[in-house]
């Protein structure tokens, strides 16, 4: 997320940023795919995410990510991650690829 596309948008709503950083920023589809990462690399991704929540929403350095997230109704780094690992789980699991089912059934 590129902190000079932040300032463009400083004079819209809360509204407008909501739903801006939800299509923009909230995105992170194969995250299921992302289990070669060291649990430092995920660290560092949840932090960027809160930064740049606050950034974007004009709240200071100090505020807590929590309070944030509840006033504005997003989810935080550790909800979409969770949820896009069940619904990948999902989608696999319900695939009808004949392949793709004995790779599932090897892991099992």
């Amino acid at each position: 997320m590129n902190i000079l596309q932040f300032k463009r948008f400083k004079r819209c709503s809360k509204l407008v940023k909501v739903r801006l950083f939800r299509s923009f920023c909230v995105c992170f589809d194969d995250t299921a795919l992302w289990c070669n990462y060291s649990v430092g690399a995920i660290s560092r991704l949840a932090s960027c995410y809160n930064k740049c929540l606050k950034y974007f929403f004009g709240y200071s350095k100090y505020s807590s990510v929590t309070d944030i997230l509840l006033e504005l109704g997003l989810p935080s780094f550790n909800t979409l991650i969770h949820n896009y690992n069940v619904s990948f789980a999902n989608r696999l699991s319900t695939c009808d690829n004949v392949l793709v089912q004995r790779v599932l059934q090897l892991n099992l």
